[in-house]
Parts: C-alpha cells; sequence; structure tokens
C-alpha cells in the first residue's frame, strides 16, 4: 500500500462550494417544526442566528463529538416531536460511532444536518480527515443509514430540504 502523500490528498479531497450562511436556512426551513441541537462552532452560531436562539434549541457548548446521540436520545425520548441535529464534519469525526447507533435504532423523527467545511472549527480550523478525502454520507450509509444525501451546489439544496425531515443531510460549505 502506497503512502499518502500530499498529492494524493489534494487528488481526493473535496471541492467546499456553499455559503453555510445561505446554505444552512435554506435546508433547515421552518425551525419552529423541529428540536434542535446544535453542534460546536459555526453550526451552533448558525442555529442561534436563524433561531435567535429559542427555547426549541439546545447548543452542545464544548462537549465535542455529543450532538448525534444527544439528538438520538431526544427523538427517543420525544417521538411526538421532529428532531433535528445540525453539526460539523470535526464534531461528527469525534464520535462517528454514533452513526451506527442511529442506523440501528433509526428513529423516523431524526435528523442530521452536517456541515462539512473540511476544518475542525471549535479548535483553530486545522483540517479535518474530510479535507482529505473521508466521505461522511459514505460512512453513514455504511453505517447502515438509509437515506443520505451529500450537497455540494446550490442547485442541490431544494432536494436536501425536502429530504430533510427524512434522512442524513451532509451539505459541503466553504466556510
Amino acid at each position: 500500500m502506497a503512502t499518502p502523500t500530499k498529492a494524493m490528498a489534494d487528488a481526493i479531497a473535496p471541492t467546499f462550494m456553499l455559503d453555510r450562511l445561505e446554505a444552512v436556512p435554506a435546508l433547515i426551513g421552518r425551525h419552529e417544526d423541529f428540536l434542535i441541537v446544535a453542534g460546536l462552532a459555526g453550526t451552533s452560531r448558525d442555529v442561534a442566528a436563524l433561531t435567535g436562539d429559542g427555547a426549541h434549541t439546545y447548543s452542545m457548548a464544548g462537549a465535542m463529538g455529543g450532538a448525534c446521540m444527544m439528538g438520538v436520545g431526544l427523538a427517543l425520548a420525544r417521538p411526538d416531536q421532529r428532531v433535528l441535529v445540525v453539526t460539523g464534519d470535526g464534531e461528527l469525526l469525534m464520535n462517528i460511532g454514533s452513526l451506527a447507533t442511529i442506523a440501528v435504532l433509526n428513529p423516523a423523527n431524526l435528523s442530521i444536518v452536517c456541515v462539512d467545511n473540511g476544518h475542525y472549527g471549535e479548535t483553530g480550523y486545522q483540517k479535518s480527515h474530510t479535507s482529505l478525502g473521508v466521505d461522511l454520507e459514505k460512512i453513514a450509509a455504511g453505517s447502515g443509514i438509509k437515506r443520505t444525501l451529500t450537497i455540494e451546489q446550490e442547485t442541490e439544496l431544494a432536494t436536501g430540504a425536502r429530504l430533510i425531515r427524512d434522512g442524513t443531510i451532509l451539505p459541503r460549505s466553504d466556510t
């Protein structure tokens, strides 16, 4: 097996095309329809800006890796409510096994938006593994999550918004 080089990583790294300040509100739409668990850093700020930091939102505030599991617990506890996790790639990578648990439990009222900007925003904007080619959608699908979609272009946002209530959405963001 060849030792990975920077050139190899650049060849497989994704292109980040969307502006998260536009993409996240376009995907979520009417935020009042959800109980929202926000991850760290940028996604927490995205949700606070969209919702006015409303009573239906909970920010993880430093609990890196906890957003998806907090979301699945909330979805199981509140089957009468739609639950939306909005997290980043770095935060999701810190508990990638949560995708397998979510697939096994399969709560019908849970959706996940992962804003993948290829960086750990909480800890100083270091590159995350997704900037080096790790594909979170493939990991989610491989874990058994039935409905996944990676959104890389503005033209795909409407499709993502329609699916937000039924699966995992993974937009690629440039910020």
